[in-house]
Formats: structure tokens, sequence, C-alpha cells
């Protein structure tokens, strides 16, 4: 088991099998989470690919890739928004859907969302499955609001509110720390390391 120090870099559940998720940070990640995708909407539920790849991938997003022995086995898509992030496309391999994996990624995503410093979720799910994801991760169906329909199914609008963290990252966060790549906040990165051939830093009007 991934120690749970590591989080956010490492969005280990603190139970369960011994999977990892992670941030896709490269394009060869990327190209696994699609693959997730095609397998999960795509063939079992006849998505069309101009709505599953529907432009958002690129866009403001992140995506979370769930790893079972080095095999990728599940996904998310996060989007943010000023006020709020998405939580969008979970995709979990069909033998690993009874294995906790799908809550494991709701966890990781409000995880890696409140140490960005959002404070509210939102998704859709199917209506058959607002009771899993509430009892799962504290998912609740919105009040007042209808359902929806998209690529020939219905949906729920769900939410959840997160606790602010001490840890979270602002505009006051170590500038050095803005810069490592997402989810990886806590441990120095490339930009990081890349001082250590610099001279000590000068400011532009002594260069």
């Amino acid at each position: 088991m991934i120690p749970k120090a590591d989080l956010p870099e490492r969005l280990v559940p603190s139970n369960g099998p011994k999977w990892e998720i992670t941030v896709a940070h490269r394009l060869d990640e990327i190209m696994q989470v699609i693959s997730l995708r095609a397998i999960a909407y795509m063939h079992e539920q006849s998505c069309p690919y101009d709505e599953e790849i529907d432009g958002n991938d690129f866009a403001g997003a992140t995506h979370l890739i769930a790893r079972l022995a080095g095999e990728p086995v599940g996904c998310v898509r996060l989007r943010w928004f000023a006020q709020f992030f998405k939580v969008e496309r979970v995709a979990v391999l069909p033998r690993y859907r009874k294995s906790g994996l799908g809550a494991a990624l709701l966890d990781a995503s409000f995880e890696l969302g409140a140490k960005k410093g959002y404070h509210h979720a939102l998704g859709h799910v199917e209506p058959s499955i607002v009771g899993l994801w509430n009892r799962a991760c504290g998912v609740t169906a919105r009040p007042g609001r209808p359902h929806l329909a998209f690529s020939d199914h219905e949906y729920v609008e769900v939410e959840k509110f997160l606790p602010g963290r001490d840890d979270a990252i602002h505009a006051n966060s170590d500038p050095m720390v803005l810069l490592r790549p997402e989810g990886e906040w806590d441990h120095p990165g490339v930009l990081d390391r890349s001082n250590e051939r610099l001279p000590p830093l000068r400011t532009a009007r002594q260069a």
C-alpha cells in the first residue's frame, strides 16, 4: 500500500486493493485515459465518438488515472471553473467495478480539488447510482434541479461541499510550488531542480 503521507501525488484510498491514482501528465497517459473511456462509454453505452471526445479534454481539464500493478484500470476527468469544479467521465474496467475503485477515483478527485482550494464539486450521474455515490463519498442530489439528458441517458445533478484545507494552494503560495506539476505541489519538481545549475538569483536590474 502506498503511504497516505504521499497524498495528493499518489491519490490512494486508505484501504482496498493496491491501486494507485495519479494525475495524467504525459500524452501517453492521456491516451490510456481515452482508451478506458472508449471501453466504458463508446463500447458499452454506444456513445458516439464526437460526444465522448467532446472538446473538453484539453480545455482547463485534469485527468486522473488509476493503475493496478502498472496497468490502467480506471480514470476520471476534472474540469475547473471559477467557483467550483466538475467531476466527469468516471470510467472503470468492468472487472474492477465492485472493487471500490470508482469511489476511490471520486475521493481522489475531491482530495485534489480541496488541495487546489475548491469547496464545491458538481457531477452528473444516472439516477440509479445517486444512492451509491452518496453512500460511497457523501455526494448528494442538488435540490430543486431538474433531471437532464444527453447521449441517450438520463442524469441527475449531484454535488459535494468540501472542507477547507490549511495547505490548499492559493495566490500567495510559494511561486516555485505553483510551478510544480499538477497534483505534485508537495515535492520539488523539475524547475526546482533546475536551480541547482544556476548562479545565485539576480534581479533584472542587476543582469
